[in-house]
Parts: structure tokens; C-alpha cells; sequence
């Protein structure tokens, strides 16, 4: 079988439209399904089933909280505001190891070229050291070429989520905030979260059959703290809430989820975690899947194929995405 490296093939709105009605947007959407339907009901330290692949994915991950390590930022050669320049040894170091990280995992050594490039895209842009919504895509596409490579089946679906997923979140909690990756294409204050968007997927489904938990409990500063580390949404307030503070009546700053992202203040309006949770997937095709500026940047190759009506473009069209990306200013807290 000829693996080839994924590459940019989405450039125009009549691509966006092929690709919204492809056989490939189909199948990815239900992958996601699937995930989110099988973590239901499931906290993130939940008892499931831990196969080979599955141990070998988090052995991977924590080298990349090496790398970390190995790269530290050295403050007093960096005062930008935004963008440690430290971070393109980081991204440099990943793009290096990534292709041997999984040569156990997969037999079909050629393949390891596609899944190499989706791993490596998944930790941000060494250019603009951003990170948003579509390099976390890059993370679900790495998923999918091990379930499409049949490393991993849908009894491996809830560890996938809860080990794997949840471990990645976490590493790039800790890069977002040790080389202060600007968000990638932010949305403002209309946007659910300036980096990612399924943990809130995800943990929505967490929530779904909770028989006492309702979505207006992520105002309740001491179930957030209580229950952070279980559910991944309440993770996701919790992370906002440590980075973004407002001015205090009393001179002091604080976390204001209805200030910093009404949408999300918005949703907890809903009557339950189901409608949340279905909400979010429909959220997420619109959102993710049906905007250009993302999937501009999104990659084919043999194992995730382009829709053949998209037709060729040159490399220089592929490469020019047009629109800016410009963050929120966020007041980190020094490390």
C-alpha cells in the first residue's frame, strides 16, 4: 500500500462545500460519535479496559513531557508577550522523534510517514507559536489512522478518551502556559474556549447520565475545585478560570466565566448534560468541520483521503490559508 504525507488540499469555499458532503467528513464525524458516546456516564480516573496500544500511546506521551523538560524556557533571552521562542526547539525536537515514537505500534513501517505528520501537527504552529482547534484535530485524525490501521478498536474507544486524550490535554495545559502559546484564530468572547473544544465534547458526554449534576454546577466555585480532576468540563472551567482574571470590586482580579466566554455561560443554560452533549457535536461540525480558516489547514493523505471532486492546487495555494490569526490577550499567571 503507497502512504504518502498528508498534505493541505482545502483552499476555497467550493472545496469547504465538497468536503462538508464527502464520504471522509462522514466517517470522521462518527469516529468522534463513537468516542464521545462510549466515555458516557465515565469519570476520567474510570476503570476500563487498557490494551497493549493503548499502554504504548501514554509510554509516548510522557517523552513528550521530556521534551518539555529538555527545552525550558529561559526567561531573561525572551520578553515577548506572547510566544516563547523556546518552543520551536520543542515542536523542532517532536518532528525529529515522531516517526520512530510508533514504529511498534504499526506494521506497515510506510505508514508510519501519515501518522508521524498528524502527531507531530498536533502540539501547535512552530511559525506563529499558536495552538487551536484544528491542531487538536490533528490529534483526532492520529487517532483515527490507528483505529482505520487497526491498532486500535472500539473496545479500546474508552482508554483512548480517558488515557490518551485526557494525557494530551493535560501536556498541553502545561505548553499553552510554560511557552505562552497564543490561541490559534480565536473566535473572542463568542468562542467556547480559545484553545480547545472537545474536552467540552467529551465531558459533556460524562455528565450525560449523571443522576445529580447539572450543567449550572460549573458556576459552583467548590464543585469545580472538587470535581475538576474527574470530569474533563469541569477540567476546562477549571483551566480558564486559573488563567483569565477580571478586575475585582476590591482592587483584586478574579475568574468570570460570563465575562471571559458567554457562549459557554450560555450553554450551561440548557436543562441537562444530554442536550449539552448532543448539542456539542452538531456544535462541533459547524464549528470546526464547516469553517474554512480550520480545515484550510487540514491534511490528506492515503489513510484520511481527500474527496476526489476537490480539485489539485499549487503548494503556494495550499500553503496561503488568508485570515489572520490574531488571539485574545490573556493575563497569564507567572509560573
Amino acid at each position: 500500500m503507497l502512504y504518502i504525507e498528508p498534505r493541505k488540499r482545502i483552499v476555497t469555499k467550493d472545496d469547504l462545500a465538497i468536503w462538508e458532503k464527502s464520504q471522509t467528513h462522514e466517517d470522521l464525524l462518527n469516529f468522534i460519535v463513537d468516542l464521545q458516546n462510549l466515555v458516557e456516564g465515565l469519570t476520567n480516573q474510570a476503570k476500563v479496559h487498557e490494551s497493549d496500544a493503548i499502554k504504548e500511546l501514554v509510554a509516548q506521551l510522557d517523552k513528550i513531557l521530556e521534551l518539555v523538560d529538555k527545552h525550558p524556557v529561559l526567561k531573561e533571552r525572551d520578553i515577548s508577550r506572547f510566544g516563547k521562542s523556546e518552543f520551536c526547539d520543542f515542536y523542532d525536537d517532536i518532528q525529529k522523534q515522531a516517526p520512530s515514537m510508533f514504529s511498534g505500534l504499526v506494521q506497515d513501517k510506510e505508514a508510519v510517514v501519515e501518522l508521524a505528520r498528524y502527531f507531530g501537527e498536533s502540539w501547535g504552529d512552530r511559525t506563529r507559536i499558536d495552538y487551536g482547534s484544528g491542531h487538536e484535530l490533528n490529534f483526532l485524525c492520529f487517532f483515527y489512522c490507528l483505529h482505520k490501521l487497526n491498532v486500535i478498536t472500539k473496545d479500546d474507544y474508552p482508554a483512548l478518551v480517558l488515557r490518551v486524550f485526557c494525557k494530551y490535554i493535560s501536556i498541553m495545559r502545561q505548553l499553552q502556559k510554560t511557552y505562552w502559546l497564543e490561541p490559534a484564530g480565536s473566535h473572542g468572547v463568542w468562542g467556547l474556549d480559545d484553545y480547545h473544544f472537545l474536552p467540552f465534547l467529551f465531558g459533556a458526554s460524562q455528565l450525560a447520565s449523571h443522576p445529580h449534576m447539572k450543567p449550572k454546577s460549573i458556576h459552583n466555585k467548590e464543585m469545580v475545585e472538587n470535581f475538576w480532576e474527574q470530569y474533563m468540563y469541569f477540567e476546562c472551567i477549571h483551566f480558564i478560570n486559573s488563567i483569565k482574571t477580571v478586575p475585582g470590586y476590591d482592587g483584586n482580579t478574579q475568574a468570570s466565566l460570563r465575562w471571559h466566554s458567554p457562549m459557554l455561560d450560555d450553554i450551561l443554560s440548557a436543562k441537562s448534560w444530554a442536550k449539552i452533549k448532543d448539542g456539542m457535536i452538531k456544535m462541533y461540525n459547524a464549528e470546526v468541520f464547516g469553517k474554512l480558516p480550520i480545515i484550510q489547514h487540514f491534511m490528506f493523505g492515503h489513510i484520511i483521503q481527500c474527496p476526489e471532486d476537490v480539485p489539485e492546487h499549487s503548494d503556494e495555494e495550499a500553503s496561503d490559508c488568508g485570515h489572520k490569526h490574531l488571539g485574545r490577550l490573556l493575563r497569564y499567571q507567572d509560573p
